[in-house]
């Protein structure tokens, strides 16, 4: 079966779909690898004009985990440049396997891969701007104008983790003036329980109650 393109102003975003952040991984969202084959067939179908894929690649020293904090746990919270930062276990550190791209997915339609998370001393969800560093900023990623350069502006976004950086991912997009939708099917959470919360802060409508049980 053919499918329709969307239009050409409208780009994917795959966030972060690397091997650490799926089941047996040392930072795994609930069924993390269910969203791998819907991801890889919609690659495949070539329904985008421009596809990027980011990519979390830290440094060992990181400023985000939590084994670099003494006596701290993961999921702990600390204040780090004036703002909350959940510290992680240890995950996609540069140039290992758990780091890379699935390698169950066809990646050769991507145009573009935006890694963050390189800066030691900043964390970096959304894949246009980072979190907070020194000074109280958010330095951009350079991706929003990668984007317009070419005519985008809309997004759709899927991957990892949904309540955390697809999240952030589609609110900084609203914020900079792009039309953002989440592929929700092709996302997952960190922990179902903030599904509610991601619902309501994206303005959607709870799922019908059978969907619940």
């Amino acid at each position: 079966m053919s499918h329709a393109n969307h239009p050409s102003d409208t780009a994917l975003i795959v966030v972060d779909v690397q091997p650490d952040f799926m089941p047996g991984g040392p930072l795994a969202c609930h069924e993390g690898d269910a969203i791998v084959p819907g991801i890889d067939a919609l690659l495949r179908a070539r329904r985008y004009r421009h596809v990027v894929a980011t990519q979390d690649w830290h440094p060992r020293e990181h400023v985000s985990f939590a084994a670099n904090h003494a006596d701290r746990t993961p999921f702990a919270q600390i204040t780090l440049h004036g703002q909350p930062q959940t510290l992680w276990p240890v995950h996609c550190v540069a140039g290992t396997p758990g780091a890379a791209l699935h390698p169950s997915i066809d990646w050769t339609s991507l145009d573009l891969i935006v890694r963050k998370g390189t800066d030691p001393a900043v964390d970096s969800y959304s894949a246009f701007r980072e979190n907070h560093g020194p000074g109280g900023t958010r330095p951009p990623t350079g991706l929003a104008g990668w984007l317009r350069e070419r005519g985008v502006a809309e997004v759709h976004v899927c991957g990892l983790a949904r309540d955390v950086c697809v999240l952030w991912t589609v609110q900084d997009a609203l914020a900079l003036g792009f039309r953002a939708h989440m592929l929700w099917e092709l996302t997952r959470p960190v922990t179902p329980a903030s599904d509610d919360a991601t619902r309501a802060t994206l303005g959607l409508p709870s799922p019908p109650q059978e969907q619940l049980e």
